[in-house]
Parts: structure tokens; C-alpha cells; sequence
């Protein structure tokens, strides 16, 4: 079973891959992060994390027994892909990756994060 930061350099492979984090949505805190160029992973977590909070309070508010799988952010050069844990392990984790909008396979890269989160050990 790959570590959380060998499974990180793995889905730095990803074709377009810009950077990658697991992040902690309670506290906005990162667990790992791996970047391919310069980019500040970091305060991109930190705004990811607002966003997650926005829509589980969002759907709180629906009333609705809805989860949030998977949230796109599609920007005019990189898509933002947050995709939330649903092992009893990770509870309260995300994984975020940035892609090159250009050079990333969104579908590819949904794979390979669900694929990852469910072969990693903490």
C-alpha cells in the first residue's frame, strides 16, 4: 500500500498535472502537497477548503441527505478538481489537483484520484 506522499508524486504523473494536495476541510489544514511548477498549493487549499464548506453548508441548508462527491472549478487555463473522501479513515479530507486545462484528461484524472484514495495508508 503506497504512503499519502508516494501516491501525491504518483498523480503528479497525470498528463497537465499542475500541483496536488490532501487537505483537511475541518481546519483547512494541508497533509501533503506536491507541486509540478511553481504555484502556491497552499492558499489554493485554504480557498478550496472555503469552497467545500460553502456547498456542505449549502446542502445542509436544502435539507437534503445529499453528499458532495466531487466539485469542478474550470477556470480559462486550469481545472480545479476537489474530490471528497468517503472512507471512515479520511473522514473530513479532500483531495484537490490542478490541471493545465489544455494538457489534463478530466475523466482520467477522477479515476486516478478515487483510485488513489482508496490504495493509500496514512
Amino acid at each position: 500500500m503506497p504512503s499519502l506522499q508516494e501516491s501525491a508524486q504518483s498523480l503528479m504523473s497525470l498528463d497537465g498535472a499542475v500541483a496536488f494536495a490532501v487537505v483537511d476541510h475541518t481546519s483547512g489544514m494541508t497533509l501533503t502537497t506536491v507541486n509540478a511548477v511553481p504555484f502556491d498549493i497552499e492558499l489554493a487549499a485554504a480557498v478550496a477548503t472555503e469552497v467545500v464548506r460553502a456547498q456542505m453548508r449549502a446542502i445542509d441548508q436544502l435539507g437534503g441527505e445529499q453528499l458532495v462527491d466531487d466539485i469542478l472549478i474550470t477556470l480559462s487555463g486550469q481545472l480545479h478538481l476537489v474530490v471528497m473522501s468517503r472512507d471512515p479513515r479520511f473522514a473530513g479530507l479532500f483531495s484537490y489537483l490542478v490541471l493545465d486545462r489544455e494538457r489534463g484528461n478530466l475523466a482520467l484524472a477522477r479515476h486516478r484520484l478515487r483510485a488513489a484514495a482508496a490504495d493509500v495508508e496514512l
